[in-house]
């Protein structure tokens, strides 16, 4: 590539010494002083005013496939284009722009001047490169701020033991796994032991499907359990705006010394934390992923095919198939997209399903009831209790159709998992109000879901008659729960 360099000053001898060697360089300045210390610099030099057509065919114009332009001086700039424009009208021409002055101004300028549209490709103002360039190290230095606080934190911790215990949601999505494996590497990297919990299910095929893929140690915990009560330092990653964490209990919260997420802080958890605890909720971001890619970026960790699929998959989820993408959020995808196992990633996305998952989905649509927008299904005993929020999903995309709610028995339980796109709705607290009293019911804004257990009623030989009451009792407490009357 020919490069053509107009001024041999601070900025043109810079910008020549840096592509010497991988382009064709040629300067062109007219102060004889300053072309013979050029040369004595190993540059190639012509020496002439730019500004005149004789120069610039000595300096091999017409064979040029990039001319810049150096100087500041706005008529000499002007007056140079056009002597560039009339030997060589293709050739793409970089230049200065002085203060105060845009491209649209200087293409204006021209065409008033010369009477006529005379092609400028880029223009550059040194004053916003360097306040982009300021900017920009800014963002750096407040991107290694947070997670040069995570790593002074937790060094603080290893002085006082070797053990974290990372707690998702019941139901972790892969966002809040991919976190949570994103940050055992950090805490590992500092000499920690840790491990990954969870205390409901991991539901949809897809989500399994990325645990066994990516070969991502989970464990499910009770509440209580020894598991928990034995780690001395707990963090809580993507654990959802409504807690829907069951396996913690008060006593618990003293010792959740790092919380990390994209959601607002967990209700009436704020006032239980530690205080020295780190805390990073950035509610602007759409995907914990983002923020943790944000921290190993900043640490200049090595980031495994396997990590880096995990992750970028979790931001594609959150941030509803790239379409709500914050600053964060993209230049986490950047960071991770050479990184990625595309092969790994398609087999996520499109796992094979089960023949009884298959045949939930019928019984869902074929038993689903209607009322005004809002669905409705009993698919009857099951074993399978994933299937349940697969079937709620798939119901959810139905036309017209903003909530649904799917149920089945599985087991001595009624099972139940809902999903809303009705933002004048908050499921999991739908799901709460509806079956908080007789059995366990939550989730968050969008999804939810619900168990009941069926006691004495497990002993009746009616199955027939046992599904009804059940169904007509599921639809009265959810239809009250959203003050839809039944119709």
């Amino acid at each position: 590539m020919r490069v053509l360099i107009l001024g041999g000053g601070i900025i043109g001898r810079s910008i020549a010494e840096s592509l010497k060697g991988e382009f064709d360089v040629t300067l062109v300045e007219k102060d004889e002083l300053r072309t013979r210390s050029l040369e004595e610099g190993g540059l190639r030099v012509v020496q002439g005013d730019f500004s005149y057509t004789a120069t610039l065919l000595k300096a091999g114009i017409e064979n040029a496939d990039l001319v810049i332009i150096t100087t500041m001086d706005l008529n000499t700039i002007k007056k140079t284009i056009y002597v560039i424009r009339s030997n060589n009208k293709e050739v793409p021409i970089l230049t200065v722009l002085p203060d105060e002055v845009t491209l649209d101004e200087l293409k204006r300028g021209l065409r008033e001047e010369f009477e006529s549209e005379v092609k400028v490709d880029y223009g550059i103002s040194p004053r916003m490169a360097l306040r982009e360039a300021m900017i920009k190290t800014v963002e750096i230095i407040g991107e290694r701020k947070n997670v040069n606080l995570l790593v002074k934190h937790l060094r603080a911790l290893r002085e006082e033991g070797d053990s974290l215990l990372i707690v998702m949601h019941d139901n972790p999505d892969p966002d809040s796994i991919a976190s949570a494996a994103g940050l055992s590497l950090i805490a590992q990297t500092l000499g920690f032991k840790t491990k990954i919990v969870y205390g409901g299910e991991i539901a949809h095929h897809e989500n399994r499907a990325f645990v066994n893929l990516l070969s991502i140690e989970l464990m499910k915990v009770s509440r209580g359990s020894y598991e928990l009560k034995r780690y001395p330092f707990i963090a809580l990653v993507d654990c959802q705006p409504n807690g829907n964490i069951t396996i913690l209990e008060k006593s618990d919260y003293e010792r959740i010394q790092i919380v990390i997420d994209h959601h607002q802080v967990l209700q009436n958890l704020s006032d239980h934390l530690p205080n020295d605890a780190f805390i990073d909720i950035r509610p602007d971001v759409n995907s914990s992923s983002a923020i943790i890619v944000e921290y190993l970026k900043g640490l200049n960790l090595e980031v495994n095919p396997l990590l880096a699929t995990a992750l970028f998959y979790g931001i594609y989820i959150d941030t509803k198939k790239f379409s709500k993408l914050s600053h964060v959020d993209l230049k986490a995808i950047e960071y991770l997209a050479g990184k990625v196992d595309y092969e790994l990633l398609d087999k996520i996305e499109h796992p094979d399903i089960s023949t009884e998952t298959a045949e939930i989905l019928a019984k869902a649509i074929l038993h689903r009831r209607i009322y005004k927008n809002i669905v409705i299904s009993n698919v009857g005993f099951i074993t399978n209790r994933d299937a349940l929020a697969e079937a709620a999903d798939f119901l959810l995309r139905l036309e017209g159709i903003t909530t649904v709610l799917v149920f089945g028995i599985v087991d001595d339980s009624i099972e139940i998992s809902a999903r809303t796109r009705d933002v004048r709705v908050n499921i999991g607290a739908v799901m709460k109000e509806a079956f908080g009293e007789i059995g366990s019911g939550g989730g968050h804004a969008q999804a939810g879901g619900a168990r009941i257990r069926l006691g004495i009623f497990t002993l009746a030989k009616d199955k027939n008659s046992l599904l009804r009451l059940v169904e007509e009792a599921i639809t009265e407490k959810f239809l009250e729960a959203l003050k839809v009357k039944e119709g």
